[in-house]
């Protein structure tokens, strides 16, 4: 039976939706298969949350003590939304002790955390993105330049993480530079995106070495003016799976998603979230670590697909291991 590690927490506001995906994905693995402990990581320690109170990790091989006994793990089932979870520090860490985790290696979770990063490169293999600009904190603002390359309403974001805080969509000149501040509070570095009116889908994807499960479309309806936290985690979204679109329009999306997640490289399940305008999709994100709390798409995709999510997670964690074993 092998010792799987389900890491939650980080260092980011996004915490609190990393503890709920945590709880949902430590229920749902198959334990009988696996012998399951949560590790939380966050800025006041690393512990192995155990019956009997907690435990300190031994960060130099990630082990921990539970009745006098070491305690080491086959392998880490990421749940850490944002850092240091999903851009990379996590995986770095974790490669260097030879561990398996079930996310992107180092370099693509570092790229794939970085919107603007992410979206140049994936530009020069043709796909469609929304017009950008980075920011970086101390250098100066030409507010009349962006205005005038991207127009109104624009998005203002943090670059990197994935979640919604900091992210104002900005109508007019007044509402720039608060925006600009309020998501510089998140990040150092921001993305002012040109706004692109229309649908909103997202499509789930994973790949081992022997299978390729390419999850339904799901289209997102957002009760509030954008996909914001209010509508990603406390019920303000409709989350449409499969999406009611064509068949035509569903294979497109499942086809970009499977181009995207075949030249990031990337490993495990992920997110990739678009935008339809004039029936063509644009590209927006990819989520790496996605949510899998009751409230999550993934989860719901799975669930369309066929899947139990026991059996979903099951294939996550094999995989990791197979693919330390190439």
């Amino acid at each position: 039976m092998n010792t799987i590690a389900v890491v939650c927490g980080g260092y980011s506001k996004e915490e609190i939706i990393s503890l709920k995906s945590a709880e949902q994905i430590v229920q749902s693995i198959d334990a009988s298969l696996f012998k399951i402990y949560t590790i939380l990581i966050n800025n006041n320690n690393w512990v192995a949350k155990l019956e009997s109170g907690n435990e300190p990790i031994d960060k130099n091989d990630f082990s921990f003590s539970e009745n006098g006994i070491k305690i080491s793990f086959d392998a880490v089932f990421m749940a850490i939304h944002g850092t240091p979870g999903e851009d990379g520090k996590l995986q770095s860490y974790f490669e260097m002790l030879n561990i398996p985790f079930t996310t992107c290696n180092t370099f693509v979770s570092a790229l794939t955390s970085n919107k603007f990063a992410c979206k140049l490169h994936l530009k020069e293999f043709g796909f469609l993105t929304a017009k950008s600009i980075v920011l970086r904190i101390g250098v100066k603002i030409n507010q009349e330049e962006i205005i005038k390359s991207l127009g109104f309403p624009m998005f203002v974001k943090p670059n990197n993480g994935g979640s919604s805080f900091g992210v104002t969509k900005v109508k007019t000149n007044g509402e720039l530079l608060p925006a600009i501040d309020k998501a510089f509070a998140e990040d150092s570095e921001i993305i002012i995106e040109e706004f692109i009116e229309g649908r909103e889908f997202t499509c789930g994807v994973f790949k081992s070495t022997n299978e390729a499960i390419i999850l339904p479309v799901t289209e997102i309806i957002s009760k509030t003016e954008f996909f914001d936290f209010e509508a990603k985690y406390e019920g303000f979204a409709d989350e449409i799976t499969p999406a009611e679109i064509s068949n035509k329009e569903t294979e497109e999306c499942q086809k970009l998603t499977s181009s995207i997640y075949d030249i990031l490289a990337c490993n495990g399940v992920v997110r990739i979230d678009f935008l339809q305008r004039n029936n063509e999709f644009y590209f927006m994100e990819v989520n790496t670590v996605p949510g899998m709390s009751a409230e999550s798409i993934i989860p719901q995709q799975v669930k369309a697909h066929g899947f139990t999510i026991t059996e979903f997670y099951s294939k996550l964690i094999h995989d990791a291991i197979n693919r330390s074993n190439i």
